[in-house]
């Protein structure tokens, strides 16, 4: 089952996407305004149930999809969390003992099948494919073995990325991070009911059907489980959080020259059992 928010003439919706079309199912649960409130509540199965039998709603050509869980109280995203894109700093240095985190603002990321926006301010937009959690259960100081039974749903993410603007400071890349619009997470949410969505699952990114990133889940620095575990030991996770869990090896800036995305460019995320996140790129207007 595929439960994402999206727009159609004019009004917001939540509900069931299908090959057939979408179906809305927010009208019939106005006690559960988004699938924020869906997902606190637990309620992802009564929507799954609800959508039974039901007929389509509308086309797909006549959605647009914005991002799942709109305003989530936190994005947090791993950084450098596999083996090769630490080799990709030539610092000499081995995998730090414990992950590089960072926050992402909601405004930073658009829907699936809409445009990252390239700033007037930078060149150097550049692609992250990544699978994101949702949290369903909330809890503070998660054991990692226990971690699973907090995730609701699996979605994916393309953390688009200023460059130039991460190197800005000594300590942080908050800053090129958060630029409007300049990532996307969606297309959907696929419910998570069993390890194996996670455990070892293959991620790719292509660029106009250029493949630049490929690896697998199972070879992360650190585990999903211990991403909670670590996240929640220094502050609460509520559910909607979203957890980014890092991305593979092969991001534009790391060729030589850098491939950076520039308007007209198509990029496909897509991992095993969620599905595909497709963005362009617009110059900002």
């Amino acid at each position: 089952m595929r439960f994402a928010t999206y727009t159609a003439a004019g009004a917001r919706y939540y509900g069931v996407i299908t090959d057939a079309g979408a179906i809305a199912l927010s009208p019939g649960f106005p006690q559960w305004p988004t699938l924020r409130e869906v997902i606190e509540a637990e309620g992802l199965h009564s929507l799954a149930q609800a959508a039974q039998g039901r007929d389509v709603t509308h086309a797909l050509d006549q959605i647009t999809y914005q991002i799942p869980v709109p305003n989530p109280e936190k994005i947090i995203c791993v950084g450098v969390n596999f083996p090769d894109r630490n080799a990709e700093y030539k610092d000499g240095q081995e995998a730090p003992p414990n992950m590089s985190l960072f926050p992402r603002f909601p405004r930073s990321f658009t829907g699936a099948g809409r445009a990252l926006i390239r700033p007037p301010e930078s060149p150097q937009l550049d692609y992250e494919g990544e699978i994101a959690i949702v949290i369903g259960k909330g809890g503070r100081r998660i054991a990692e073995s226990g971690a699973y039974d907090h995730i609701a749903a699996i979605t994916l993410c393309n953390e688009g990325t200023i460059r130039d603007w991460v190197r800005h400071a000594k300590f942080n890349v908050t800053q090129g991070k958060n630029w409007d619009s300049s990532g996307a997470i969606g297309p959907w949410l696929v419910p998570f009911t069993a390890a194996a969505q996670l455990d070892d699952v293959r991620i790719t990114t292509k660029v106009n059907g250029q493949l630049r990133q490929d690896d697998r889940t199972s070879r992360m620095l650190f585990p999903i489980r211990r991403q909670i575990a670590y996240i929640s030991t220094f502050t609460t996770l509520v559910p909607g959080d979203i957890i980014v869990t890092g991305t593979p090896t092969g991001a534009g800036a790391r060729f030589d020259p850098p491939k950076y995305l520039t308007p007209g460019d198509v990029i496909e995320v897509s991992a095993e059992g969620i599905g595909t996140l497709t963005n362009t790129v617009e110059d900002e207007v």
